[in-house]
């Protein structure tokens, strides 16, 4: 198999509802080049971790959930965005979810120096959020937490959900069946994962501290 039949997978959540229009299947990759300060999920930007899992089974087992959409997250999409074309594409033959796609670049710089598989993946995205995290710009945002982030509306699917006020959707926060607790979404403050683990007497990774 090609490189481009796997993804390399840090980690995923079936049904997230603060990350994109609706209920999200949402797939967050293993690895980032751009390490911006402040990162809500540092151990998630080296190449080395994750797992590697076959595109086919992804795409299976993302069409049968019962999520409205599919928000690819991470890490950073776009380097492995051969891959996640394949993924949506491989999802669409089988239900019409619709996409949307975190990126620390610009959708200028992707447009102007992207590859084969950035332009593919491009095409299938309904929503694009753009940019890197700024900590000093941090805001309470619609899927995003600082204020250089944008939302392009790729494709006009969602044009309805993005007319209404640009404010964050919360945290989706469970109690895991061990008794440990999960939260997904953006932190509507800056720090908040140090200061939530901190709260409940865990360590955060080295760079979040």
């Amino acid at each position: 198999m090609t490189a481009a039949e796997f993804v390399t997978v840090a980690e995923t959540h079936p049904a997230c509802r603060v990350l994109g229009p609706g209920t999200r299947y949402v797939v967050w990759v293993q690895g980032c080049p751009l390490s911006c300060t402040g990162c809500v999920s540092p151990q998630w930007i080296p190449f080395a971790g994750g797992h590697r899992v076959a595109v086919a089974e992804l795409a299976e087992e993302i069409a049968a959930s019962g999520a409205d959409g599919l928000t690819l997250s991470g890490g950073e999409p776009f380097a492995q965005a051969g891959a996640l074309a394949r993924l949506v594409t491989t999802v669409r033959a089988r239900r019409d979810l619709s996409v949307l796609c975190y990126t620390g670049y610009t959708l200028e710089h992707l447009r102007r120096t992207g590859d084969a598989g950035t332009r593919a993946l491009l095409s299938e995205v309904d929503i694009l959020i753009d940019g890197p995290y700024i900590a000093a710009r941090h805001g309470d945002l619609r899927w995003r937490a600082s204020a250089n982030q944008r939302v392009h509306d790729l494709t006009g699917r969602h044009t309805a959900e993005l007319a209404t006020p640009d404010t964050g959707s919360g945290l989706q926060i469970e109690v895991l069946p061990d008794g440990g607790v999960h939260w997904l979404g953006v932190p509507p403050t800056p720090g908040f994962r140090k200061n939530f683990e901190r709260a409940l007497g865990l360590t955060a990774p080295a760079e979040d501290r």
